[in-house]
């Protein structure tokens, strides 16, 4: 199919959604690049230039596979060839990043990358070998790039990384336990991704695995974010698990150069000033989403709160304080800030030890436009040393809820029990025909 595809675009990935040998028909593709290479000469009838692997574009095969006009992304679309965004990028210095090879035929190939220490997938080990044989690379136009556990072979994911066209990146997500040494590695590379939307970094370590003398610490933090710099695009950050020496969550957030949509803070350890911070910068101003899970210890200050919730009262939409400790003074404190949040969707609150006589002070606060709670069972509805739940203690705090949201026209509400990690939730769901 490859060798004698007679048009300049081939939507591989939506012919194999639903299919059982995905793996043999990817590889026998690739294959076919390499036919096309070795007998580019005698094949210039050949028109294919763009190879399409992206999977669940909504793309429809046998609609796009005589190059029909589709609905989808620019990148899942458009012929490169006439595409003005890209026809600029490849005459750019960063092009070709400066690839000791040349390209693999003319073909672009369009698909998410994912680089993993033991991987079993077919795309990936197919570039890997051809960086070890010495061989040409595709061109790579990704809309995605992740990277999961350690980095292996530098020199190999560098020069993979080398024929990704950096400027079609929309989304970023590391995870491991990457340090600043390997995050300032890939630091080059993300500075170049200048459409990235999305940045997720899981279990890294802004500081260094080793922090014995020969680590400099701040001078590598400085260098890492830096880079961050060119992001103009970038909406959406998400920290998960990440180590957070202290004012590293300050230097990162004060060099993105334009406001938030999203900030999503679990399951990290956070100092007061840290966290007070947040209200004063810049690029948290206009957030819509807002997620706080599992990042505050015995004896935090909540004080910051809400002020921040003060400052994006008009434009937060999705509200996330699971499992935050937060308690009866706590919350009450939030209350007057959450009823000035005017665009607020979306409130969660599970996992939080909190009385009932607090709680419907708070929905008596809660804005109109709220539609979904996610609320933690009250205190007294757990009996016994080991906090077992009592339902017969739960059912007339339900029926007080139906009586409190049913004018506001709330859609659903979930009392989530949980006693401890926000990882094992069980919910009780009220839906509500509004």
């Amino acid at each position: 199919m490859v060798h004698y595809w007679p048009f300049t675009k081939l939507p591989l990935g939506a012919l194999l959604e639903d299919c059982v040998f995905r793996g043999l028909i990817l590889k026998a593709a690739l294959d076919g690049l390499d036919i096309l290479r070795a007998q580019n000469a005698q094949h210039r009838r050949c028109k294919l230039k763009v190879l399409d692997l992206q999977l669940h574009t909504g793309t429809n095969f046998w609609n796009e596979w005589a190059g029909a006009p589709s609905t989808d992304s620019v990148m899942s679309s458009e012929e490169p060839e006439d595409t003005p965004r890209r026809i600029q990028m490849e005459k750019g210095p960063h092009s070709r990043s400066g690839g000791k090879h040349q390209p693999l035929t003319s073909v672009e190939m369009l698909t998410d990358l994912w680089f993993e220490e033991a991987t079993s997938d077919v795309l990936l080990t197919f570039l890997i070998e051809r960086v070890k044989q010495k061989k040409a690379l595709p061109t790579l136009c990704c809309r995605k790039v992740a990277f999961l556990g350690p980095l292996p072979q530098l020199h190999i994911l560098g020069e993979i990384l080398k024929m990704v066209q950096l400027d079609c990146v929309h989304e970023v997500e590391i995870h491991g336990k990457w340090d600043l040494h390997s995050l300032n590695w890939f630091a080059p590379y993300l500075a170049q991704m200048g459409q990235l939307q999305t940045l997720f970094l899981s279990g890294v370590i802004l500081g260094c695995k080793d922090f014995g003398k020969d680590c400099n610490m701040e001078q590598l933090l400085a260098q890492f974010t830096s880079q961050l710099l060119n992001l103009h695009q970038l909406q959406h950050l998400f920290l998960d698990s990440a180590c957070l020496p202290r004012g590293c969550l300050i230097r990162l957030l004060t060099r993105l150069p334009s406001p938030l949509l999203t900030l999503s803070l679990t399951d990290c350890v956070l100092l007061d000033e840290d966290l007070t911070y947040l209200s004063l910068c810049p690029c948290t101003s206009r957030l819509r989403t807002l997620v706080f899970c599992g990042v505050f210890r015995p004896r935090s200050s909540y004080a910051f709160l809400p002020g921040l919730l003060e400052i994006v009262s008009t434009t937060l939409m999705h509200l996330n304080l699971a499992g935050c400790g937060i308690q009866d003074p706590d919350l009450r404190a939030l209350q007057n800030a959450l009823g000035r949040c005017s665009q607020l969707v979306t409130l969660m609150l599970c996992g939080n030890p909190v009385s009932w006589d607090v709680l419907q002070e708070l929905l008596q606060h809660t804005p109109p436009l709220c539609k979904f709670l996610e609320l933690p069972v009250p205190l007294h509805c757990y009996v016994g040393p080991q906090g077992k739940l009592d339902l017969e203690a739960l059912l007339p705090v339900m029926d007080n809820l139906m009586v409190i949201l049913m004018p506001n026209g709330v859609n659903s509400v979930e009392f989530c029990n949980h006693r401890g990690t926000n990882r094992s939730l069980h919910a009780i769901l009220i839906q509500m025909d509004s």
